[in-house]
């Protein structure tokens, strides 16, 4: 067999480096491994294997400004709702259409629930490999999944972390999901699930809808959660957890330990998210922002690698279903005099479609479908 042409690249921090054309061939054997990044730390690994490493255009660099002090994520309390509800819709409103991320507190999930599901997500990454490999898969039929990078073989460079994939309905077999995590899994859906409702309720309010408005277009018929698990990397300087992107869905609800690392951007700054105890982070995904006519907004978001860890992080993503044949684009009752639709009316299966074919660290689909 003729050996792989080789040529050399730069890599920050490395000098030359030899980069063979059996790029393909590097993702598949890394992905039958069905031990993802965990199983290359376990390994010894002291240098990351070329398809982790991203372009130096992608990633933090000493040449970024820095973001002014004071510049911070909006934190909403919704302690005594009912009795503040004017006052905490406004700062929904205000954080939705200037950030697109807040966090929120006092939000009624316990604290115990949260917990219960970090562990829960550690429990199974940290289970023997032979174990997790049994659902090893990247069929997108698949109601309850394990996998590294869903965006394997499209993205251009991986990231350094592996997912817990779990889609909630009637579809879904409880038992499908890992017994080191199930009951755990279980509680935290009921009761994102419940907060998701009233997010979307205040949402609603803050564009000047009724109530129930959001919910009666079955922007959360589908939820699905993507338990993510980022151990130390040996070269967190070379690669990322999660490039920038937006979520292509309508709503995102994440709780994440104490590691921190998640960033989002605004007026041109990468803003750090520092964990807040106990609160659970909430942004707007493109569908929102698309159906808001930009009202609200769809930010790019990322999480640097680090030398520590694991980073845990637990998401719940609302969108509507894939076989909805409902069309979506700006809601006409919140337009004002002489505004005009930004966006064209869309199915969300064809928005999905063009998202999945990108991968993550290209820029937001949302641009495709202006008028």
């Amino acid at each position: 067999m003729a050996a792989a042409a080789t040529t050399t690249a730069a890599v920050p921090g490395n000098g030359p480096h030899p980069v063979s054309d059996g790029r393909l061939e590097e993702l598949l054997a890394f992905d039958a491994t069905k031990a993802g990044v965990k199983g290359l730390v376990d390994s010894g690994t002291t240098e990351l294997p070329r398809i982790f490493i991203h372009s130096p255009d992608d990633l933090p660099s000493p040449k970024d400004a820095a973001a002014p002090a004071g510049l911070q994520v909006p934190i909403i309390d919704l302690s005594g709702l009912a009795h503040r509800r004017e006052e905490v819709v406004g700062r929904v409103r205000e954080a939705s259409s200037s950030w697109g991320f807040f966090q929120l507190v006092n939000h009624g999930v316990p604290p115990d629930i949260v917990e219960a599901a970090l562990q829960g997500n550690r429990r199974f990454h940290e289970l023997e490999p032979s174990e997790k490999a049994k659902i090893y898969n990247r069929e997108a039929r698949m109601n309850v999944k394990y996998l590294s990078n869903n965006d394997l073989f499209v993205t251009r460079a991986a990231n350094w972390r592996d997912t817990l994939y779990c889609c909630f309905g009637a579809s879904l077999n409880p038992q499908e999901i890992p017994s080191v995590c199930r009951e755990a899994t279980l509680a935290y859906d009921e009761h994102m699930v419940r907060l998701a409702e009233l997010v979307f309720e205040l949402l609603s309010e803050a564009l000047g809808l009724r109530r129930d408005y959001l919910k009666r277009l079955n922007l959360s018929s589908t939820r699905s959660m993507t338990a993510h698990y980022y151990p130390a990397c040996p070269q967190p300087e070379l690669t990322m957890c999660t490039s920038r992107h937006s979520d292509p869905i309508c709503l995102t609800l994440l709780v994440e330990n104490a590691f921190g690392g998640l960033q989002v951007r605004h007026k041109g700054y990468w803003v750090d998210v520092p964990p807040v105890p106990g609160a659970i982070v909430v942004n707007v995904g493109d569908l929102l922002q698309l159906i808001s006519n930009d009202k609200f907004i769809s930010v790019e978001h990322r999480v640097l690698a680090s030398g520590q860890g694991p980073r845990l992080s637990v998401a719940m993503f609302f969108a509507p279903n894939t076989d909805e044949k409902t069309l979506y684009g700006p809601i006409e009752e919140i337009l004002l005099d002489a505004e005009v639709p930004k966006y064209r009316r869309v199915l969300y299966a064809d928005y999905i479609k063009c998202f999945s074919g990108r991968g993550f660290g290209r820029d937001s689909p949302l641009k495709q479908f202006t008028l």
